[in-house]
């Protein structure tokens, strides 16, 4: 039996997406589901009972940052990462190809797998699809991902063509490194750039290796949204139905809803937390950011429709106040509330999913967020 099933709920008549639950040895989640981001075996400034406050379901942690510090050996030895981290819920892990491509200026890629310099000592380094399974399967979490080219975008059709080809070869040798499928599961990735016949291909490739559950790869990688959605309209009905959809580093409002309505289950990014950091929130009424003079006097909550214990006790002026003077509390407020909103909005669009009104809600959402005025901002 595997690790992780997916068991669907209901089908949206207006809109197409899905409604369903991952089970995991961990527990299950509801999809379509934001997953906050945990690079450290930590969601920035936030504690497990923050997550659990707010009803996270399931967190990330990256398995790059984890092998080069602490270790996973030491990661193993406290029980894995829901002991070491005190998180009992279920954990994701990436696989670290992406920081591999995005971290490291200076990186050859080989058939064996890729070389490259440490972004924190220099030190050469070897990652190889059987070193990822090797270390995510010490780090212990739910779900692990397949270690995958990133290619850049746009990169040219022959480029990507080769690049699908060795995922998919190196998509194999993670299955059979995989020492732990009893009570781990682990996606394939789908790559192909906006390249709809590499799509296809990469698809095939992996959906023939069965793994149970998918990721679409190489997305919110620069391209504009509306090519984003195009590949995601014709990609996902390629994944078998009976398994979860996963769009990789995917976090802005407007992509959560369009991608549900595109059958995407799992998204996650770091976006709420970083910007966070730079005093800009997530409200129903589109980006407020909080450091802005112009909210030294301002006493109302950061969003006047939400519910969290930030808005319900806090001003925009005192958040304000701490992110101007360097206060760790104001991190914390700003990224909870964040956090907050992107788990919220993925309750509501649950919600619209059973009552057959995504579209409708989607209308209502980008009228109130800003989005269908000329030229609107978005994250």
């Amino acid at each position: 039996m595997t690790a992780i099933t997916y068991e669907h709920i209901k089908t949206c008549k207006q809109s197409g997406a899905r409604l369903g639950i991952v089970h995991t040895p961990h527990g299950s989640f509801e999809t379509p589901i934001f997953m906050p981001v945990g690079t450290l075996a930590t969601v920035k400034t936030m504690s497990p009972e923050d997550l659990l406050d707010m009803n996270a379901q399931i967190i990330l942690s990256n398995t790059y940052h984890l092998w080069l510090r602490p270790g996973a050996d030491i990661v193993e030895e406290a029980g894995g990462l829901h002991k070491f981290m005190n998180w009992n819920r279920p954990i994701l892990t990436d696989s670290g190809g992406f920081q591999v491509f995005s971290l490291s200026k200076l990186r050859d890629i080989k058939e064996e797998g890729v070389h490259f310099r440490s972004h924190l000592s220099g030190e050469k380094l070897f990652l190889t699809p059987e070193k990822a399974m090797h270390v995510q399967n010490a780090l212990g979490p739910d779900i692990m991902m397949a270690f995958d080219e990133c290619p850049p975008y746009p990169a040219e059709h022959k480029y990507m063509k080769a690049s699908v080809e060795r995922t998919s070869r190196w998509a194999e040798r993670c299955l059979e490194a995989h020492g732990r499928e009893e009570d781990q599961g682990l996606f394939g990735i789908i790559q192909g750039g906006e390249y709809e016949d590499l799509r296809r291909q990469s698809a095939k490739d992996l959906v023939s290796l069965d793994f149970p559950g998918y990721a679409i790869g190489g997305l919110s990688v620069g391209e504009p949204k509306d090519v984003m959605n195009r590949v995601l309209e014709y990609t996902t009905p390629l994944i078998p139905e009976d398994k979860p959809r996963y769009l990789m580093g995917v976090g802005s409002a407007d992509s959560l809803i369009d991608g549900a309505i595109r059958g995407v289950d799992m998204f996650d990014c770091v976006l709420p937390t970083r910007i966070a950091r730079n005093g800009t929130i997530m409200t129903s009424q589109g980006r407020l950011v909080v450091r802005n003079a112009t909210f030294a006097r301002d006493f109302r909550p950061l969003d006047e429709n939400c519910d969290c214990h930030v808005c319900q006790n806090h001003s925009r002026a005192y958040i304000r106040h701490l992110i101007k003077c360097n206060e760790t509390l104001g991190l914390r407020l700003a990224s909870y509330h964040n956090l907050y909103f992107l788990l919220n909005l993925m309750e509501q669009v649950r919600q619209a999913i059973r009552e057959d009104r995504l579209l409708d809600f989607r209308e209502e959402f980008f009228e109130a967020y800003g989005f269908n005025k000329p030229n609107a901002k978005n994250f």
